[in-house]
């Protein structure tokens, strides 16, 4: 802590002795468009703003996926001054000559995420997209292998985006060219435009023709949900895989967590990466001109410890932007005031609070990158120390006239218990509800009951579904159906494929028992 406490010192004697006159640099940003992936790399940029040495600013412009617009807005950009432009084109060619101008007029050019048909520019950074669509390729195959019946040949059908894009020609590129090495399958693409509509249009038309197809790969996560519209809207939920690329928290990973898809992939994003890479350009230090960041696969395994990482990082992302904001008000008055003693406190304090939450945001992020090089051991135990004995004894009631221990866990287990049975037939049920009913953050409730059921909230909720549901077919005579929807599915076949993977038998098979 003393250590700490020396750098923090020694980092605020040298931004208090710079002089008002210090250079910020300015940094443009064109975005092709908007959405949850790109509003998070956005986030990210203006949260690392203050995060380096050098003053910076960031500026965010955004073309709303019109072409033209971003060519405007580009030429626009040129005629300002601004010291670096980061472009992410919409369209591969037609950006090119707008991007040329930039160029020749000596201001450097980092592309992020897509390319333009033109060798202008400085640096790229982002992910590989070839290795995404293999990636994507090889999944598949090991889910056929895994699950497919010998019945018929297996279709693999691939939604991509608009093709006019580089990500969508290198992903369908990384895709095909594992595909064609296996003719045991059918395999066809699909162009779409990167909308749900679209893929939820070509979706129905698949399984309308003479072979439905059994996984669906979408370039990402968005179309990913107009397929499940389609699967759901045409009653063949459960009979397709579907698979996408993004795997943002509220997106791709907790679609995954609801089996909404198989599997996603982490399309990286790292802001600050960019921001970095901008810096090191504008002050001469040593680059890359190409950046790879690492992408990776989220599975109905580790899905649960992806999300909380991801949203943990998220907020203390937010943290930082809170403070800057502050920061830079503080600031003001500094600057205008500065002989005004209380207004250099509030700015030395804030200073401190700045660097000590960037500090542990650091680590953080060391302690993530850790966990994940470990994610496999991690895997393993996390899906075989459960403890269904255990569990049984602390979610079943005791027998009468047998006192049951009143220890912390029980009274934990019986108002948890009692939180799950009042909002089981909730579809919509989400772990942050059940934590806000406890008392308890998501975090905190995913320790909490891993530590004594062997079990995720979400597996644990499934699991208290599946037998609630069981109970009801031996004691009542409602339909599948009804019962499906009244212990919370949204779907009566995605409650059949859940019931089957339980109990090893269909609800169907157990009416028919009685």
């Amino acid at each position: 802590m003393q250590k700490t406490i020396i750098i923090v010192m020694a980092l605020l004697a040298m931004l208090t002795s710079c002089s008002e006159k210090e250079k910020t640099y300015k940094i443009a940003i064109s975005q092709c468009g908007s959405g949850r992936w790109r509003d998070k790399v956005n986030s990210e940029m203006l949260a690392a703003q203050h995060l380096y040495e050098q003053n910076v600013k960031v500026d965010v412009v955004e073309a709303h996926d019109n072409t033209e617009r971003q060519i405007r807005q580009i030429d626009s950009l040129a005629n300002t001054d601004i010291d670096l432009l980061v472009v992410a084109p919409n369209e591969a060619a037609p950006v090119s000559e707008a991007i040329a101008k930039v160029k020749k007029k000596g201001i450097p050019i980092i592309y992020f995420d897509r390319k333009a048909e033109t060798e202008n520019y400085t640096a790229f950074i982002g992910g590989n997209n070839i290795e995404a669509g293999k990636a994507m390729a090889y999944y598949a195959l090991s889910l056929i292998d895994e699950f497919h019946a010998s019945r018929h040949k297996p279709k693999v059908v691939e939604i991509t985006g608009a093709m006019s894009s580089s990500p969508a020609q290198e992903r369908h590129e990384g895709f095909l060219s594992v595909m064609k090495e296996h003719g045991n399958l059918e395999y066809i693409y699909k162009e779409a435009d990167w909308s749900s509509d679209k893929a939820c249009l070509i979706t129905e038309e698949q399984i309308d023709s003479e072979q439905m197809p059994d996984i669906i790969f979408c370039h990402n996560d968005g179309m990913a949900t107009g397929v499940y519209k389609a699967v759901v809207g045409k009653g063949v939920e459960g009979k397709i895989m579907i698979l996408g690329i993004d795997g943002l928290p509220d997106e791709g990973i907790e679609y995954v967590q609801l089996g909404h898809q198989i599997g996603s992939y982490v399309y990286p994003t790292h802001g600050e990466r960019i921001v970095k890479l901008a810096l090191d350009i504008l002050t001469g230090h040593p680059y890359e001109r190409d950046n790879e960041l690492q992408g990776m696969m989220v599975t109905p395994r580790n899905a649960d410890l992806m999300a909380l990482n991801t949203n943990e990082l998220i907020r203390q992302n937010k943290d930082l932007m809170t403070i800057q904001d502050k920061l830079e008000a503080y600031f003001g008055l500094y600057n205008t005031q500065r002989k005004v003693l209380i207004g250099s406190f509030i700015a030395i304090i804030l200073l401190i609070v700045a660097f000590v939450m960037m500090w542990r945001a650091y680590i953080q992020t060391r302690k993530v990158i850790r966990q994940r090089q470990t994610l496999n051991e991690e895997e393993t135990l996390f899906y075989t120390n459960a403890d269904n004995r255990k569990l049984r004894q602390i979610f079943e009631p005791t027998k009468e006239n047998t006192p049951a221990p009143r220890s912390q866990d029980t009274i934990f287990a019986e108002t948890l218990n009692e939180a799950i049975l009042k909002n089981m037939s909730n579809p919509n049920l989400k772990m942050d509800d059940l934590g806000d009913e406890m008392g308890l953050s998501r975090v905190q409730l995913y320790r909490k009951v891993k530590a004594i059921t062997g079990l995720t909230p979400v597996e644990l909720l499934r699991q208290m579904r599946l037998q609630r549901g069981y109970a009801l077919l031996q004691s009542t005579n409602k339909t599948v159906n009804e019962i499906a929807y009244e212990v919370g599915f949204g779907t009566p076949g995605y409650f059949s494929t859940c019931f089957k993977k339980q109990f090893g038998k269909y609800p169907t098979d157990v009416r028919a028992d009685i």
